[in-house]
């Protein structure tokens, strides 16, 4: 009888895990249709959806809904980030560009928190759109501590996991990005809440707003950017 029973929640479990992986293949595609607008036209796309769908299966496998955590939240910086991987294997930002990176993150170094878009502009003098644009290249440089933001603070958002005085420190961060999220430009607030909350792509985004797809990631980049300069100043 016991056989049986384990035989029957293993087919559960199983049944689960590839329902998940058949209910999320379209949300690789969505997760990657956000973090290819600096891409060449002519970039490989899919070897990224690849990588994106074997962490979709990694984590679907990993996945313990018993803890509370919705699905997508688990997987959202595995996704990502497998998918990060490949596009810095494969180096897909352009030599001048990892130029400009180099001099954003010199400049960085020398500004007082939180720093801005507009203060890297006018430190560096490259002008404020092409700062966005490197920070929306930056995602893909090698180094790890310009990870993205939303990857970093979603880690600590998963409930169930941790200790009662963890939880009260997650929900206490929680407020923390709500509070800050209110201090950001209107334009960067919506483009940030509609990614995020109602969980629409560059292009729907774009559509609202009626601006271009890299026009929308790139005042997604600075949203994050600030948003994360503003949390960090808050931390510390």
């Amino acid at each position: 009888m016991d056989q049986a029973i384990k035989a029957y929640r293993d087919a559960a479990v199983e049944q689960l895990r590839n329902q998940l992986i058949l209910d999320n293949v379209d949300y690789v595609r969505k997760i990657l249709s956000t973090m290819t607008s600096i891409l060449p036209n002519n970039y490989d796309r899919e070897n990224l959806e690849q990588a994106g769908i074997v962490a979709l299966v990694e984590t679907a496998n990993s996945f313990e809904p018993e803890r509370g955590i919705k699905f997508r939240t688990y997987c959202f910086p595995r996704i990502r980030g497998a998918i990060v991987d490949e596009m810095r294997k494969n180096s897909p930002v352009p030599q001048q560009m990892l130029a400009h990176i180099k001099t954003v993150k010199n400049a960085y170094m020398t500004l007082e928190p939180p720093v801005t878009p507009e203060k890297l502009a006018e430190t560096t003098g490259l002008g404020i759109e092409k700062i966005l644009q490197v920070l929306e290249a930056m995602r893909f440089s090698k180094p790890q501590n310009w990870n993205d933001l939303y990857c970093n603070i979603h880690s600590t958002w998963r409930s169930g996991e941790d200790s009662p005085d963890s939880a009260l420190e997650n929900e206490e961060l929680k407020g923390l990005v709500a509070d800050c999220i209110e201090k950001l430009p209107e334009r960067e607030r919506l483009v940030l809440t509609l990614y995020f909350t109602e969980d629409l792509s560059l292009t729907e985004i774009g559509q609202v707003i009626g601006v271009s797809e890299s026009r929308t990631s790139r005042i997604l980049a600075a949203a994050k950017f600030r948003l994360k300069e503003l949390v960090k100043v808050n931390i510390e």
